[in-house]
């Protein structure tokens, strides 16, 4: 996968990586158990400091997208991948609804304020059921 960093969006460069990384597994771009470049050889590549790619792979590792092997490097976890599945599911169930909901009519304000109102009452649910 190809890591491309853009130092005018007022993102900070970190963020861009991290956000890159889990677009790659959410698409398949990146499996699980797949290594990832090295430190060194990603901020070569970006032209960044080293610094900014342990901060990445650090906070990935920290939200178990990535797990750091001691002198082996960074890997893709295995878990990820299959949350990434789910999400990716969750994604064409959504898309259906939101077709079906604007073919009945339904503005994208209309869509937006129901599927709100469902979180909330699931939430509320969710919450009694556990008092």
């Amino acid at each position: 996968m190809i890591f491309y960093l853009n130092h005018s969006s007022g993102i900070p460069v970190y963020l861009q990586l991290m956000q890159q990384i889990r677009h790659g597994v959410e698409t398949g771009a990146l499996r699980a158990g797949e290594r990832l470049p090295t430190i060194r050889s990603l901020a070569e590549e970006l032209v960044i400091n080293p610094n900014t790619v342990v901060r990445a792979y650090r906070e990935l590792e920290h939200e178990g997208v990535v797990e750091l092997r001691q002198g082996s490097g960074a890997y893709i976890g295995v878990a990820v991948v299959e949350r990434g599945r789910v999400m990716s599911k969750a994604g064409k169930l959504i898309g259906s609804a939101i077709e079906r909901l604007a073919a009945l009519g339904l503005s994208e304000e209309e869509i937006r304020r129901i599927v709100e109102s469902e979180l909330a009452a699931a939430r509320k649910k969710r919450t009694t059921e556990i008092t």
